[in-house]
């Protein structure tokens, strides 16, 4: 099974890179509940649904609700 903490750990400075991410201050993956919190410098977060997902279908979830 796929390490979906450390996939979020390390897709978080890829993102950071970004210009439409800059802001970004962290992804946190909660196993008990298969979601993604998504949190922003200006302190807006972003709850993403992963349930089912595989490591790479939940990069594109990721990206795909912070774009």
């Amino acid at each position: 099974m796929e390490d979906k903490r450390k996939i979020c750990e390390l897709l978080l400075p890829a993102l950071q890179a970004t210009r439409a991410l800059s802001d970004l201050d962290s992804i946190t993956y909660h196993p008990d509940i298969e979601r993604v919190t998504a949190r922003f410098r200006s302190g807006h977060c972003k709850s993403i649904n992963v349930e089912g997902d595989s490591g790479i279908t939940m990069i594109f979830d990721i990206v795909s609700q912070l774009i």
